[in-house]
């Protein structure tokens, strides 16, 4: 009789781990379809805010690729019931801003709005205010959409050691030569002020109307640059010369990321 005990406790131990796994297997179920849902619900409210993004752009007479949406934290669901979400970034790509004397050409315009609050009837509805506590920008503007303001054929900026560089052909006195030199970039008032304090010509003649004729050039260059009304209220803070482009650095607070209101 003895020897009968050891199967008769081994059963319910097997059953016990069957039941065991079985939980856990329901539960690794249920938490991957919560899952899916939550990130189904956040794609419904990246596109409908997304919508909106699109037609603030549209506001400003700007153009730009379909807006890119991403609703940070988790869980999504948590966020709704509360109306305050952690974090809503937003990409912008291919912008084109109407400025006066032409267009300013942005590749990429990041947005990342911190605290955001939106009820779920407007995620849901579109009708109401998407209001960020926080909102920060950086985009790059093109060399070559900011030399095209300037309006000198055969001129083209860049970077150099953090320095807005500049080469155009000049003719000074008859003699086909060209202008090389640095620029101050600072930002005031929505525009950029361009100024080319340092400029050289090889070849330049020891005149003293050769050298008036290039500080005149440099500064039919030394312009400001009206930029393009940015989205959601943003403003300027800093400008700064970067191998791809000048990089435009602004923020904004308190304010509406949609279109509403």
């Amino acid at each position: 009789m003895a020897e009968a005990y050891p199967a008769y406790e081994e059963r319910p131990r097997r059953r016990g781990r069957k039941v065991l796994i079985g939980l856990v297997v329901l539960l690794l179920i249920l938490g991957g379809l919560l899952v899916a849902a939550d990130r189904v619900a956040a794609g419904v409210a990246e596109r409908a805010i997304a919508d909106q993004v699109k037609q603030e752009v549209a506001k400003k007479n700007a153009q730009s690729a379909p807006p890119q949406v991403d609703i940070g934290g988790f869980p999504f669901l948590t966020q709704v019931l509360a109306g305050k979400y952690e974090r809503i970034s937003i990409v912008l790509k291919d912008v084109q801003g109407p400025v006066q004397g032409g267009t300013v050409s942005v590749p990429q315009l990041d947005v990342d709005a911190r605290n955001v609050k939106a009820s779920l009837d407007t995620i849901r509805s579109g009708q109401g205010d998407v209001v960020a506590e926080s909102v920060d920008g950086t985009g790059t503007i093109t060399y070559d959409s900011l030399a095209k303001l300037l309006g000198r054929p055969g001129l083209t900026l860049g970077e150099r050691d953090g320095k807005l560089v500049v080469n155009a052909p000049v003719d000074i006195l008859g003699a086909k030569l060209t202008v090389t030199g640095t620029a101050d970039v600072t930002v005031a008032k929505g525009k950029v002020a361009l100024r080319f304090n340092d400029l050289n010509a090889e070849g330049l003649p020891n005149l003293p109307m050769a050298r008036t004729l290039l500080a005149n050039y440099a500064k039919s260059i030394s312009i400001d640059v009206p930029l393009p009304e940015l989205p959601f209220q943003l403003n300027v803070r800093k400008v700064e010369p970067r191998p791809e482009g000048l990089t435009v650095t602004a923020d904004a607070r308190n304010v509406p990321i949609n279109a509403a209101g």
